[in-house]
């Protein structure tokens, strides 16, 4: 079983060190149901096109059946001695059917061949990752309807800026994953091109049906240029860059959880069982999976980094380098698979501390734009408004209390124009109110968008 397939040029054996070095099986065998699909899909093509009997092409679909079965089972054993899941996958189906699995490889190449399984694999990753993110935007909507009522303190500058709906802020994401979703949804466009028949680079001399391969297989366009096809990992950075775009935003959002479940903040409660204590201070509860999912970020980026390093200096057309584009890319998908999952899982349990969210909000000063709003609207130029409010929150400071307690007297003396129903506007549920607009914070707009956010989902789910 450990022959090699291309050893007919060569004397001497290959050196055991570079065998073990060269090998990518350890890598590239999770290809292996791809490697049977495209390779079944090869031979039923070749048997159709007179090039293998039919007899021939239904023992070569037979046996790589076996294959798979075998691999499932983990009755097939890996060695470096084979390099890659492709030698294993027709070694093995030579031993069972005999010589004619040596046909299998007519008309193709481990090229264009590994560039066939590397899109279908991607391609399966991509709507397993977008179900999971419409899953995540679901948990986030879900949420947001909980707590539309709840009222956040919204910050610029880690400052308390104005006071927003819970369920405004959830939303937030909502838009940010979405905006995931569509990048990978555009991706998979250019994922799903065949590269199957462009052979090591320059075609194949057999009367192969190309399209009769990628109807089989589902893809939705044919590679039109050989050398490219075989060369090509645009559709790795490609996804890779829109993963490393997720990356962020899943740290991000897990940094805000990490610093509202801390003792300063006290915004929230993470479930038990996605928390962890220390081992030595009894009283922890630390939100380890949320801390772990920010680090990932930076390991995900750094996948985005390698691949583009791998591929910048390389001339066309496949070149070795490239068997280092598998191991880098697939820890970004299962990273990035994983973590959307997790938080999916982790969000329904969140738990709110609404008047904790609501005393930061009142010592922040969250309405005093509102204050400013107010006097414009009285007619006093937004400047002056300005210079009037940030007088009123310096004595408001000075006496401790928020502009909501501030005396009606005191407010006049710094400005006439401000009557007895200012304190309409100084309460956080009226500025919460007044933003009732497409994209406010008021709840009856965070109503409208978590229904347009829904229908968006039932039309574009898979």
């Amino acid at each position: 079983m450990s022959e090699k397939m291309w050893g007919g040029r060569f004397a001497a054996g290959t050196d055991s060190l570079v065998e073990a070095f060269t090998a990518s099986i350890q890598v590239d065998r999770r290809l292996y149901a791809e490697d049977i699909r495209g390779s079944m899909a090869h031979a039923r093509m070749l048997g159709r096109v007179g090039v293998l009997t039919e007899a021939e092409a239904e023992a070569i679909v037979t046996g790589l059946a076996q294959v798979q079965q075998e691999i499932v089972e983990d009755r097939l054993p890996f060695v470096d001695a084979l390099e890659d899941i492709h030698m294993h996958v027709e070694s093995r189906l030579t031993e069972i059917i005999g010589d004619v699995g040596k046909k299998l490889h007519t008309g193709r190449s481990r090229n264009d061949q590994v560039a066939t399984d590397l899109r279908l694999y991607t391609r399966g990753c991509l709507d397993d990752l977008v179900q999971g993110l419409q899953h995540l935007q679901n948990v986030f909507i879900d949420l947001a309807e909980r707590e539309v009522e709840t009222i956040l303190p919204g910050l610029t500058h880690m400052q308390v800026a104005q006071p927003v709906s819970f369920g405004h802020h959830c939303m937030a994401y909502v838009e940010m994953f979405h905006r995931d979703t569509q990048r990978l949804f555009d991706a998979r466009r250019r994922v799903n091109v065949l590269p199957l028949g462009a052979a090591a680079l320059a075609g194949t001399t057999f009367p192969i049906d190309r399209w009769d391969v990628a109807r089989q297989l589902g893809f939705e366009a044919v590679a039109e240029n050989s050398l490219d096809a075989v060369s090509d990992r645009d559709f790795v950075m490609e996804v890779l860059s829109d993963l490393a775009i997720l990356a962020v935003h899943l740290s991000r959002l897990s940094e805000e959880l990490i610093l509202w479940m801390s003792a300063p903040f006290g915004f929230i409660d993470l479930p038990d069982g996605f928390c962890t204590g220390s081992s030595i201070m009894p009283q922890k509860k630390n939100p380890d999976v949320a801390e772990i999912i920010r680090g990932k970020s930076g390991r995900v980026i750094g996948d985005l980094v390698a691949i583009l390093v791998l591929m910048k200096g390389q001339p066309l057309a496949y070149n070795r380098d490239n068997q280092e584009d598998k191991e880098t890319f697939f820890d970004a998908l299962d990273q990035m698979r994983a973590s959307v999952e997790i938080m999916g899982r982790m969000l329904p349990g969140l738990q709110t501390r609404p008047a904790v969210m609501r005393a930061q909000a009142e010592r922040g000063f969250a309405t005093a734009t509102d204050l400013a709003d107010y006097l414009v609207r009285k007619g006093l130029p937004f400047r002056d408004a300005h210079a009037v409010v940030g007088r009123a929150v310096r004595l408001a400071q000075e006496r401790n209390i928020g502009l909501e307690a501030m005396p009606l007297a005191d407010l006049q003396a710094l400005s006439p124009l401000i009557g007895r129903e200012v304190y309409e506007v100084l309460v956080l549920e009226g500025s919460l109110a007044a933003r009732d607009h497409l994209g406010g914070t008021a709840p009856r707009q965070v109503q409208a968008a978590i229904l347009r956010a829904r229908e968006r989902l039932q039309r574009e789910a898979l």
